[in-house]
């Protein structure tokens, strides 16, 4: 074991899973080992479950690192990373976990890596309080272009929560000359459209969801799209997109057993009105994960809505890793500036 290992304590902040993410995260490309405690401490089932070990052992796989503690429960895991590796991967989670989560872990390592890299992920691919894989492709995706860093994403099968069995791959380019991101206006409103997407459930439920977001939001029938999907189980998204000159934005809801399609449809046109309403350029859940890029590569800046205790936490994180990588200005009582110094 190193003398310098960083000590991360998961109770922290909001207390979940993120915290153990992003220290993976920057243990692997900053090669600082940590120890950390308390996993999940503010969950009502803590330490590792099966989408957290799988973070675990990916990033142990992609850099080789010396691990203690990986497996299903603990409360404490060591990591003592080494190089990093670019390579064909393939990570399962074997649940519906969500592996969205894992790809956010173990992607800004291998933009590090010397050679393009492939990663396939099994498990869930839409749900509850993790990024779709429309928000990752239609809005996370093209927001890191603007940074000079390339990943390409395919969806081979749809893996709705709770049954899981989703799969996708990713192609994940080294980044070597990595631009600063300034996103502090959006620019015009220059398309919107709202998608369901539905598997081995009634064809009224997404014909309900659409018609409640054309009633409430007074949008035309051609902004209105319906996909029939292939997946294990039933399931449901709806997904809403916003696309200015400068941004764009995803607002969805994935639904849940007992939940009326109206609801559905109603719990993500209130995420598309609360951004609408404010002064945000970047909403909650991409300011989350804007931060490690940006603090990893050449920083910037952007405006988002007052943080959640999720983007809170996650800045705990990186600035006990990148002394004042990350400070916060308020700019009124529902938006701050966040600016982000990078690393290279």
């Amino acid at each position: 074991m190193k003398d310098n290992v960083l000590q991360i304590d998961g109770s922290q902040g909001e207390g979940g899973g993120q915290i153990l993410r992003t220290s993976l995260s920057l243990s692997m490309c900053l090669n600082q080992p940590i120890r950390v405690k308390n996993i999940r401490a503010g969950r009502k089932k803590t330490g590792l479950l099966r989408q957290h070990l799988t973070c675990v052992r990916a990033a142990k796989e992609i850099c080789d690192a010396n691990v203690i503690g990986d497996e299903l429960g603990s409360g404490e895991i060591e990591f003592i990373p080494n190089e990093i590796k670019s390579g064909n991967y393939r990570f399962a989670i074997g649940t519906a976990g969500s592996t969205s989560l894992v790809f956010q872990t173990i992607f800004p390592a291998l933009l590090k890596a010397e050679k393009k890299s492939r990663v396939q992920l099994e498990g869930g691919t839409h749900n509850m309080q993790a990024p779709s894989f429309e928000f990752l492709t239609k809005c996370f995706v093209p927001t890191l272009e603007k940074m000079n860093i390339y990943v390409n994403c395919d969806l081979h099968r749809y893996g709705f929560y709770p049954n899981g069995g989703g799969e996708w791959s990713a192609n994940i380019q080294p980044t070597f000359n990595p631009k600063r991101l300034k996103l502090l206006d959006r620019g015009d409103l220059v398309a919107r459209s709202a998608t369901t997407f539905t598997s081995k459930l009634p064809l009224h439920v997404s014909e309900r969801e659409l018609n409640k977001i054309s009633q409430k939001l007074n949008w035309n029938a051609d902004e209105l799209v319906e996909n029939q999907v292939d997946s294990f189980g039933p399931g449901n998204l709806v997904s809403l997109k916003l696309a200015f000159e400068n941004t764009t934005e995803i607002f969805d809801e994935v639904a849940q057993r007992g939940l009326k399609a109206e609801k559905v449809a109603g719990n993500a046109i209130r995420k598309l009105q609360r951004y609408q309403d404010s002064n945000a350029v970047v909403g909650e859940y991409l300011a989350d994960q804007l931060l490690l890029p940006m603090a990893l590569n050449t920083g910037g800046s952007f405006i988002c809505h007052s943080m959640s205790d999720h983007v809170k936490t996650n800045i705990e994180v990186i600035n006990q890793f990148i002394n004042g990588a990350i400070s916060i200005t308020d700019i009124d009582d529902d938006t701050v500036k966040i600016n982000v110094n990078g690393i290279t």
